[in-house]
């Protein structure tokens, strides 16, 4: 091995090894390898190089291989640093174009620790970076593209009805919400206290299912709703054959629904035959938003859906009914703004 060998110095290099041993203004680890090769040159053993100099058989062995190794230039230090704590420009654009890969662990997106750990850094100074560029991997948002041809002319056509509504005519959106579960718990609910929060217990009865059709009349914001075991073509028929009741037999109406399958099948079309002042306006394909029943629909899924209990499917036919009651009474029409202006609908494009 290399650390059996002598040491042997040129006249040059002890000249070197003594200038660093006797200067005042050079750091101590530098003086002190370069006394350790002058006395490993002068032939004196490990241990009394270890008294003298107050360090390890192995330390001395470590560089008594490198010098002999690399000369002089082995004797320098070869410490490999600190982990970076600044974020300089060059470590930002390492770290951005890092996240723009997919990590090779499988996962589907970059944490702060799973990327500070690969490019050797904190996790901090990859928040940071984060932070600066405006960049979120940890967030996902989706969207729906229509894939209707003609969905600008539709759009218009809906949002007209809302901005300008024809004189002396009704507009409703329709649609129905399905599947709405009657969920019971197994545990008695915990009421709200003051610093703490309604508590329910994790278990929960299954009592059925129903359907609610709902129409919303965009002049007044009043509901009309009903509930259904099924949600049926048959059904919708009945629901709009309901709500014509509810008018005037001379008052035109124009009943915004979105594709569902139900709502074009040979039964909708007979009715629509035998009631010429129905008029029905589809929104275009995957664009239901365009519906304000939507929105209704959001309001009363928060607010008596989701945190609902229910004994039986009537119980929660009946608490939608007591709802929709309740709600009429305060009804207002919805009013639709625009964020951004400059984000107005546009035709799709095939290129």
């Amino acid at each position: 091995m290399a650390t059996t060998a002598a040491v042997r110095l040129r006249p040059e290099e002890r000249a070197e090894l003594e200038r660093r041993a006797r200067a005042q203004r050079v750091r101590a680890d530098v003086g002190r390898r370069a006394r350790m090769m002058l006395m490993l040159a002068d032939g004196l053993p490990y241990a009394a190089i270890e008294r003298a100099l107050g360090c390890s058989s192995a330390t001395v062995a470590l560089w008594k291989r490198r010098f002999l190794d690399d000369g002089l230039p082995g004797l320098g230090a070869r410490h490999m640093g600190t982990r970076p704590t600044v974020l300089t420009p060059q470590l930002e654009a390492r770290v951005l174009a890092w996240t723009r890969r997919k990590p090779p662990s499988g996962a589907t997106h970059w944490s702060t620790r799973l990327l500070g750990r690969k490019l050797g850094v904190s996790h901090t100074l990859i928040a940071k970076a984060w932070h600066r560029a405006g960049l979120k991997p940890h967030r996902l948002e989706r969207y729906v593209r229509s894939t209707d041809p003609d969905f600008e002319a539709k759009a218009a056509d809906i949002i007209g009805l809302y901005l300008h509504p024809p004189a002396h005519a009704a507009v409703f959106c329709v649609d129905e919400k399905t599947a709405i579960q009657a969920l019971d718990r197994r545990d008695p609910v915990l009421p709200m206290t003051p610093g703490r929060a309604e508590r329910h217990g994790f278990e929960y009865l299954r009592h059925g299912t129903l359907s609610l059709y709902a129409a919303l009349e965009t002049r007044t914001g009043a509901v009309l709703g009903k509930t259904a075991a099924r949600h049926t073509s048959a059904e919708f028929v009945a629901f709009l054959t309901d709500l014509l009741a509810t008018q005037p037999k001379c008052r035109a109406i124009h009943v915004i629904a979105d594709n569902l399958s139900a709502h074009k099948t040979p039964q909708v079309q007979a009715f629509l035959a035998a009631h010429p002042r129905v008029t029905m306006h589809y929104t275009p394909t995957y664009s239901s938003w365009l519906n304000q029943i939507e929105l209704w629909f959001a309001k009363i899924e928060r607010d008596v859906i989701a945190r609902g209990i229910f004994t039986s499917v009537t119980d929660l036919a009946r608490k939608l009914r007591r709802y929709i009651q309740q709600y009429n009474r305060t009804a207002t029409p919805f009013r639709w703004s625009y964020a951004d202006p400059t984000r107005r609908i546009r035709a799709l494009s095939n290129s």
